[in-house]
């Protein structure tokens, strides 16, 4: 990372009555090797006593921790602590103007140092989309830290694309980087209302906000010597030989670039990885069924 980075706050009356979104935020600054750069997280802590277990939750391309508002109360229900990261360029957190910025390494380094500045310990990742193409190169680096994975919509960066759903969606941002981002969550969500909708828009004002929206796709892993490849076929070898923790997997049927097919075999290189909840009525954001996925998992591991 450059010695000085010019990085972009979004006000915060963006983010005032967001409807089903009343947690507060938190910042991280002076990770290592990210100077001033602020990092937003959700931290909640369940009323009664702990479990002493933490969820930590990774968002993906071009959503925020807004995506978990219908899972974080069901967590915290089970008396464990909840912890959302919000990857740089993203939701509350800053936002580098220079696209060259945004690379694999940058955004994989921030939840490094992220994990070791907050002390997470036995923590249950939860991802999806690029939560999972980052948070699943997490395990192998802190396997006395992570012990639980609960996995949706998402894929492992190996060097080669995981479609044509995929490849045109990397086109369509190439090509239309300033996308409308509300419409985006309408289509791909039944049901979404306007206003929730508009909080997914809320962390950029304007275009010079969006150079996390418009770099990701074209930072997936899809090819050999990529950055991220050499990582991420390292977890996946870790997750077929060490890994001995507990998996949940849901999958958003109606997925066009990461549905089904992808899941399953995602699924079978996670050692232990039991038959994953399918959910026909779910797209890609399978966090806007929340509730369902995370009752699911904590049954799945044995919480009440």
């Amino acid at each position: 990372m450059p010695a000085t980075l010019e990085a972009l706050r979004t006000p915060d009356e963006r983010f005032s009555g967001l409807p089903g979104y009343a947690f507060a935020p938190h910042y991280l600054e002076g990770l290592p090797g990210y100077g001033s750069l602020r990092v937003h997280h959700l931290d909640e802590r369940p009323a009664g006593a702990a479990s002493g277990r933490t969820v930590l939750c990774l968002h993906g391309q071009p959503t925020w921790c807004y995506l978990y508002r219908k899972m974080i109360p069901i967590f915290a229900a089970a008396r464990h602590r909840v912890v959302a990261a919000g990857f740089c360029g993203f939701g509350r957190s800053g936002k580098p103007v220079d696209d060259a910025v945004y690379t694999f390494s940058f955004h994989r380094g921030m939840l490094l140092r992220f994990i070791e500045a907050l002390d997470l310990e036995r923590v249950t990742l939860v991802v999806q989309d690029w939560g999972g193409l980052l948070g699943l190169t997490l395990p192998m680096e802190f396997p006395e830290r992570i012990d639980r994975l609960v996995v949706m919509n998402t894929g492992l960066g190996v060097g080669r694309s995981p479609g044509p759903g995929f490849d045109a969606w990397k086109a369509f941002v190439a090509s239309k980087p300033d996308f409308d981002i509300a419409e985006l969550m309408k289509r791909s969500v039944a049901g979404l209302t306007d206003a929730e909708a508009a909080a997914y828009d809320a962390p950029f004002p304007d275009r010079r906000y969006r150079a996390g929206v418009r770099r990701f796709p074209a930072l997936v892993p899809v090819e050999p010597g990529m950055d991220g490849v050499e990582e991420s076929k390292r977890a996946a070898q870790f997750f077929r030989d060490r890994w001995s923790g507990q998996s949940f997997m849901a999958i958003g049927l109606q997925d066009p670039v990461l549905g089904a097919p992808v899941m399953h075999a995602l699924a079978a290189v996670i050692r232990g990885c039991p038959k994953p909840l399918e959910l026909p009525q779910a797209g890609h954001f399978v966090q806007e069924h929340g509730e369902e996925v995370a009752r699911a998992a904590l049954a799945s591991f044995g919480d009440h």
